[in-house]
């Protein structure tokens, strides 16, 4: 994958070779970077080498200065300090195309920064192309699409070429956008929490990918908090805190929960889920099809009680949620909500009936980008904070600074602009929206969608700790993510309730068998 006419013959070109791959030479060699933003210094004397054909897992909680580290590796931020080797020649790109044209190449987390909605697959794959001078003014748009169709078939992409992005769900967006930069041949690639939005089978489509791209010498640098990459994919782990480097993992095997414990700051125990006395009958499922081929739901949820439901991308979770909320109908059976048919034509009426929900993807169904903290926090709620048409800004400010303080949220105050703050903390945001006012159902869907495990606990502590009043249920990917958080745990698979457990010495291996829709353990490994 390296450009031998960067170099003046092939003698140099296989010399370069050898060095990289047989002696080890890093392939990007980060020494003594710094960064600071103010007063705020987010990046402190960061030591980092990436070689050729490894994938490197980078972890760290929100603020860490992950973040900041890929900005200055894809041009976005310039360094305060310190220096960055490329195959041993200096790198400091001033802009992202100057990144790109040295071959490292970034898929970022937040989708929409890797595609154009508005354009077909593939406009998209091929953007490159199409904002290249090189192409000239007249581009062949049959030649652009059989390009485009050999990068879709190298991904194992099956989409008809001239669908609209915007037609395509999340996971297939997200697929895309690291089809698209696979298209640059990268030399160093950055993939940022690429399987957040992906499903189990699309997840092992990437690491295959990723997989070919390391027999090749690409050097990778993976950013996630997800074990179940991390264990798949990494060939050495490398933790952030406080803007420093604070653990590095190369024996084999990696040390997994000494890596958590770096990233972290203190040891990861076990959590012990308190499981308390339920109270009245909240939600009632009777007979409930999500559609014709799926079974029966049936399934009862009480005051005080958390529930997990976890299951793997397409198994129902997202659907089931959305008829709670008034977002879709089911297909046939009956809702009960505090004894009654709940039967909501809107999210607006779900509101006003006592059903709360927080959507999955904040960037799209949930932050108001041009919102203040205060204001994305209240929006749903300012009838309660107004007389008449005016509103009551002390309320919305005291109430706002509430929950800043109730979920730790870091910023300087409820007047930033939502934007500014980091993921974990916009979704603390989000969360928190829903729980200022009171509910007899909380629907909180992929609520730890793209933070950190810090973040997930304070989240997971105050959505518990406020859970007295109300029935909450929790839909998660994540196996981890429902066992910290709740009473009981559902399984869904194929839009099916599969299964059913108390989180109490609960049998790991068989919800895995359950979420997987196998009969044994055994086939899971096939």
């Amino acid at each position: 994958m390296i450009d031998n006419s960067k170099f003046s013959d092939q003698y140099d070109y296989l010399l370069t070779i050898i060095i990289l791959v047989f002696m080890k030479k890093p392939a990007c060699q980060i020494i003594g970077l710094e960064k600071a933003f103010g007063p705020n210094k987010v990046l402190k004397n960061i030591d980092l080498d990436l070689f050729p054909g490894e994938v490197t897992v980078l972890m760290g909680a929100n603020g860490a200065g992950k973040s900041t580290l890929v900005k200055i590796l894809c041009g976005v931020h310039q360094s305060d300090g310190g220096s960055i080797n490329l195959f041993g020649k200096t790198f400091k790109p001033k802009k992202p195309l100057e990144a790109f044209d040295e071959g490292v190449v970034t898929v970022h987390q937040s989708i929409n920064d890797g595609v154009i909605p508005d354009l077909d697959v593939a406009s998209n794959l091929m953007l490159d192309r199409l904002t290249d001078k090189k192409s000239g003014f007249f581009i062949s748009e049959k030649n652009l699409r059989i390009e485009s169709e050999k990068i879709a078939e190298i991904m194992g992409l099956s989409f008809d070429s001239k669908k609209p992005v915007s037609e395509l769900g999340v996971a297939d967006r997200q697929l895309i956008a690291i089809a698209r930069a696979m298209a640059r041949s990268p030399k160093v690639l950055i993939l940022d929490e690429p399987t957040s939005s992906l499903s189990a089978k699309e997840a092992d489509r990437l690491f295959k990918l990723v997989d070919r791209l390391r027999s090749t010498n690409v050097a990778i640098l993976y950013i996630s908090h997800r074990m179940s990459d991390i264990r798949q994919i990494a060939d050495k782990i490398i933790c952030m805190r406080d803007g420093s480097i604070s653990g590095t993992f190369v024996e084999k095997p990696l040390d997994y929960e000494g890596a958590v414990t770096a990233m972290i700051g203190h040891k990861m125990t076990e959590v012990n889920v308190k499981i308390p006395e339920t109270g009245e009958e909240i939600l009632s499922l009777s007979d409930l099809k999500l559609d014709k081929e799926s079974r029966e739901i049936n399934l009862k949820i009480y005051q005080n009680e958390v529930v997990a439901v976890t299951g793997l991308l397409g198994s129902g979770k997202t659907q089931l949620a959305s008829i709670l909320f008034g977002v879709m109908k089911q297909f046939s059976g009956k809702v009960y909500l505090n004894g009654n048919i709940y039967t909501p034509s809107s999210p607006l009426e779900a509101i006003k009936l006592g059903v709360h929900m927080s959507p999955k993807d904040r960037s799209s169904n949930a932050v108001i980008k041009d919102f203040d903290i205060e204001r994305n926090l209240t929006i749903p709620f300012l009838n309660n904070y107004s007389w008449l048409s005016l509103l009551k800004f002390n309320s919305l400010k005291n109430i706002a600074r509430e929950t800043i303080s109730d979920l730790g949220i870091v910023c300087q105050s409820e007047n930033d602009n939502i934007e500014t703050l980091s993921g974990g903390n916009q979704q603390k945001v989000v969360v928190g929206r829903w729980l200022l006012q009171n509910c007899s159902l909380l629907v909180l869907d992929e609520p730890f969608q793209g933070v950190d495990i810090k973040a997930r606990r304070d989240i997971g502590n105050h959505i518990r700790e406020t859970s007295d009043n109300r029935a909450t249920i929790v839909f998660v990917a994540e196996l981890d993510e429902a066992l910290e958080i709740a009473d009981k745990v559902l399984v869904m698979n194929e839009k099916n309730l599969v299964g059913e457990h108390i989180n109490k010495n609960v049998d790991i291996n068989k919800i895995l068998v359950e979420i997987a829709g196998q009969s044994t353990l055994g086939e899971l490994g096939r």
